[in-house]
């Protein structure tokens, strides 16, 4: 099955430019080297079958065949050595650190823009800087308890951070669905491999949000709070609150007295102590945020404030993953913790910045362009692969609203062995790794590996035709 496999000019995470496997690969190889295709083309069938008989969906927007689709998976696991996790996670928990202390100090004393490390106009022009919580502390000073960071390696192997994922970030479901899967149809590709679990990720978000409860007496009750079955993650929503064990409510289900937050339930109220909310900030309280938002709780912000309830992630996290923010992530290290970021970030080029937008206007075919309040593949542009109207377009946009915009190279994403059409082919692959921050950070070995299912394809977002992948994590 990989007696074709072409690895190309690309980092390729199985096999060495001379063609030869990469050490740590070798068990997987040899599995997979073994297996017929007719088998393997059964069980990718039954793979399939199980996400459809377990409703492992999610949903696209403005779609005319339908918003809700399985989630695509390919069964051929990504693996990772053991020293390169290590690297990795005390990379992310350098990161998740000093993004929290940034956080802190953006909503309180403000010392990083006092001090110019941050010009103050990126905060407060910023779409995701809450002014009104000026001022609030949260427990532990925590403020970004999930967060899910994308990374990336370049056409050396090296590991990049592409963005961080402060507010809501997705895609836990699916990295559990899929070892599920694999474990269920390929067993045989796990018995010479010692890969790490991934099972744990349930319990240690509830033990967060346990941590993070204001009561610290008797057992907090924590709810999941969803905008509802036509979110694009409602399918996760669902999933986590089962596996948790705890009540997945919409805003109708919750109300506000005196400043305290109730469950409504067939016994009667329910004082609840922390949320995990998957509701962005703007819906979350119409008396605070939008006035017409259906989908929050009118009045839980004032128990935010009195400090009755936790929410998770805190309100006005977006600042510290906003795009142009990311810029700076590398100083916000240097700056709150006096160290050299361990993960190196992708060089970003700032329209708003004089001499960036020169720069970005007169190579706009050679570049990224992102729009830093989009998500899930839209507002970018990819420069080589657009065409002349599609740049003019973007040109026009960049020149209007400069805040609204940063560039970044293109970066030459590794690639991995992927199953498409019959054929075994090198396909992109970026890695989102989910870090929960309850006492300490806490890093689920592996993540959610999404693939550019689109040959030649490096946008990996399921939003855009991208895939999964599980991933392994090998232990010591």
């Amino acid at each position: 099955m990989l007696e074709g496999y072409q690895p190309d000019a690309f980092f390729d995470e199985m096999f060495q430019p001379d063609r030869t496997v990469r050490p740590h690969c070798k068990p997987l190889y040899d599995r997979i080297a073994a297996l017929d295709q007719k088998d393997f083309d059964a069980r990718k069938a039954t793979c399939e079958l199980y996400f459809l008989k377990q409703g492992v969906t999610f949903n696209v927007y403005h779609d005319s065949r339908g918003s809700e689709r399985i989630f695509p998976f390919d069964p051929v696991p990504r693996v990772i050595p053991a020293n390169e996790w290590d690297h990795l996670e005390s990379g992310l928990i350098q990161r998740i650190t000093a993004l929290n202390l940034f956080l802190h100090d953006i909503y309180h004393d403000q010392q990083i823009l006092k001090d110019g490390i941050i010009p103050r106009s990126f905060i407060e022009q910023a779409r995701h800087y809450r002014p009104e919580f000026r001022g609030i502390d949260v427990p532990g000073d925590i403020y970004i308890h999930i967060c899910g960071s994308d990374l990336i390696r370049d056409d050396k192997g090296e590991w990049l951070v592409l963005e961080d994922n402060g507010r809501c970030p997705s895609g836990a479901s699916y990295l559990l669905e899929n070892r599920k899967a694999l474990k269920r149809v390929f067993p045989d590709l796990f018995d010479t491999s010692s890969v790490r679990s991934v099972d744990s990720y349930p319990l240690e978000v509830l033990e967060m949000l346990r941590h993070i409860a204001p009561r610290k007496s008797g057992n907090p009750v924590c709810v999941l709070l969803t905008p509802g079955c036509h979110n694009s993650a409602y399918f996760e929503h669902c999933y986590l609150a089962r596996e948790m064990g705890i009540e997945i409510v919409e805003g109708r289900d919750l109300v506000v007295r005196d400043n305290v937050v109730y469950m409504r339930t067939t016994r009667g109220l329910e004082r609840v102590d922390v949320i995990y909310r998957r509701i962005d900030d703007d819906f979350i309280d119409p008396v605070v945020f939008r006035k017409d938002s259906v989908l929050g709780v009118p009045g839980i912000m004032n128990a935010y404030r009195a400090g009755n309830v936790a929410l998770a992630n805190a309100v006005g996290t977006g600042v510290a993953d906003d795009k142009a923010i990311y810029a700076f992530v590398p100083d916000i290290i240097r700056y709150y913790l006096a160290q050299e970021p361990i993960l190196q970030s992708v060089p970003t080029y700032l329209a708003a910045k004089e001499d960036d937008l020169r720069y970005i206007l007169d190579h706009l075919p050679e570049l990224v362009v992102k729009a830093t309040n989009e998500s899930g593949g839209y507002g970018m542009l990819m420069g080589p692969a657009a065409s002349k109207s599609e740049i003019s377009e973007f040109r026009e946009r960049i020149i209007a609203d400069p805040t609204n915009y940063i560039a970044q190279p293109v970066v030459s994403l590794s690639r991995c062995p992927t199953w498409c059409d019959g054929n075994m082919e090198g396909r992109h692959v970026d890695l989102r790794p989910y870090i929960i921050y309850g006492e300490t950070p806490r890093i689920v070995p592996g993540g959610l590996t999404r693939v550019a299912l689109k040959k030649g394809s490096l946008v990996v977002n399921s939003s855009q035709g991208g895939g999964s992948k599980d991933t392994w994590v090998l232990r010591h």
